[in-house]
């Protein structure tokens, strides 16, 4: 990965050593503390572009970290469960936010998908017999994070605003406090482990929201769903049915969501016919 000096005050010998979690096209993002020892954060860094115009760099970083504070501050207004904003520089290209405790539904599906076959998945739902299996217990345990996936993300939705890169690796599950105790015990600035949860228990939390957008139409709601299936279907083939519980619970959530499924189905086919054509 390309070495890029961090701004102060995340460059000071006093701070904790930030640990790189992600490197992409436009920013950084590293686990580190902020202002005191006890607050961890996620920073995004949007280093300086060298073969930008330095004037539009600089306007261009501003208007996406502004965005982007803006839609964070709007969702948590609303009600949507995301990551807080804790400060920001937009000349020196950051923005700290609240760290959030937890794992991805991407993980949480790695997990307990595991030796678990499309069909037993679709067969069994909360009324199963035979509860007491750990099997399923842990289909059980999917098909109610399912449906608080498709809760969370049509509440995103009836706001106005949608994520444009809405993956099961930005949507987390965060465990109940009494579970967190014990299960993060890294320092602060530490990168987080790569263990699964034990049980699927918690809050369904949205975050990066460099792409979000707001003053939306359900064809855009339409195409951040139709992102979301597809993220399912490569990284998790065997989830199909999981992924209709979300639509059935996404399709509950406001009166607006019949339109975007109705799109939903246009922006399929659309995606059928180019993967086609090529």
């Amino acid at each position: 990965m390309t070495s890029h000096s961090l701004p102060a005050p995340f460059s000071n010998a006093s701070s904790a050593a930030p640990a790189l979690l992600t490197q992409g096209a436009e920013a950084l993002v590293y686990k580190t503390v902020f202002l005191s020892a006890d607050t961890p954060c996620a920073l995004k860094y949007r280093p300086p572009k060298t073969w930008r115009h330095p004037i539009l760099d600089r306007r261009l970083t501003k208007q996406r970290l502004l965005s982007e504070a803006r839609t964070l501050t709007k969702c948590r207004r609303e009600g949507v469960k995301c990551p807080g904003v804790l400060g920001a520089d937009w000349d020196a290209g950051w923005i700290a936010l609240e760290w959030i405790e937890g794992y991805t539904i991407r993980k949480c599906l790695d997990k307990f998908l595991h030796g678990l076959e499309a069909e037993d998945i679709a067969s069994t739902n909360k009324e199963a017999e035979n509860k007491d299996s750990e099997e399923a217990q842990k289909r059980s345990e999917l098909w109610d994070l399912m449906a608080r996936v498709g809760r969370a993300v049509g509440r995103l939705h009836e706001i106005g605003v949608v994520h444009g890169d809405l993956t099961t690796s930005n949507l987390m599950l965060r465990p109940p406090q009494s579970l967190r105790e014990g299960a993060f015990d890294a320092e602060p600035g530490a990168a987080p482990s790569n263990d699964g949860p034990e049980d699927l228990s918690g809050d369904v939390v949205l975050i990066d929201f460099g792409l979000a957008i707001q003053l939306v139409q359900d064809e855009d709601r339409a195409v951040d769903l139709y992102v979301l299936e597809r993220a399912f279907s490569s990284t998790h083939p065997t989830a199909e049915p999981l992924f209709k519980e979300v639509l059935r619970v996404y399709g509950e959530s406001y009166k607006g969501a019949k339109v975007v499924l109705r799109r939903l189905e246009e922006v399929r086919m659309r995606g059928r016919k180019k993967s086609m054509i090529g």
